[in-house]
């Protein structure tokens, strides 16, 4: 494992051992990737000012902060929005912003080896992955219906825990989405066990289970508000990148 992002050998000319065609598009002007952050930085050069920023943070936050924002610069030229050199920000909650695109939300997450990027035209837009870990019988009833609650306490260890984080990352992505981040108490987003596609307030979400390896949800609002400028709900949460 580096240490760094910036001590990862560059990647030399013509190899392709990861493919950024085909991200996920739930709706029109939504699309979000999910992929391992190795792969990410093996197969992408990060920009200079990722590199930048990431060399100001400690060893495993710049592996999560340039393999993130690397993932989200292939997402955009991809859909035809290349940045190119242009910063990735982040707001005092920590939500991600583009300076030079305001018509543009952004979303980021990681855990344990995983990143995940979403951009959204005239839109704000959540993202959140996670991958499966231990949950107990309290927060299996914080976040989930009482029927939901018990039939995931009788399954399998393995199954349970898969099971729940397909809950609460879309939980997660719906409150990135409006803004409020952890504040926005995404245990009470209405999430049913095995669901799919739904809606909450202004939010829309997917979870397409049969499209990645690991859990991830994404969840959009409405085009943005008049002006031009995306609605900026509360300040209490961000996407921890």
């Amino acid at each position: 494992m580096y240490r760094t992002a910036s001590e990862r050998p560059r990647r030399r000319a013509g190899r392709t051992t990861w493919d950024v065609r085909s991200p996920h598009t739930p709706t029109e002007g939504v699309h979000y990737l999910v992929r391992r952050s190795e792969e990410v930085l093996d197969a992408l050069p990060v920009a200079a000012p990722d590199r930048e920023a990431a060399a100001e943070l400690p060893p495993w936050r710049a592996l999560e902060h340039a393999a993130s924002r690397t993932l989200l610069r292939a997402l955009l030229r991809e859909i035809g929005e290349d940045l190119g050199g242009g910063p990735v920000a982040a707001r005092p909650s920590g939500r991600p912003y583009l300076p030079d695109r305001p018509d543009l939300g952004v979303s980021l997450s990681h855990s344990s080896g995983w990143v995940a990027a979403a951009v959204a035209l005239d839109r704000d837009v959540g993202i959140d992955v996670q991958t499966p870990r231990a949950v107990g019988d309290r927060l299996l009833r914080l976040c989930c219906t009482p029927g939901d609650a018990e039939a995931l306490a009788a399954l399998p260890e393995s199954s349970r825990r898969r099971e729940f984080a397909w809950i609460f990352t879309t939980q997660e992505a719906c409150v990135k989405a409006t803004g409020t981040g952890f504040a926005g108490r995404p245990w009470t987003v209405p999430v049913t066990l095995g669901q799919r596609t739904g809606a909450w307030e202004q939010v829309r979400w997917c979870a397409p289970r049969d499209a990645q390896p690991v859990p991830a949800g994404c969840a959009w609002t409405g085009p943005r508000g008049p002006g031009g400028v995306f609605r900026q709900v509360g300040a209490g949460g961000g996407d921890g990148l």
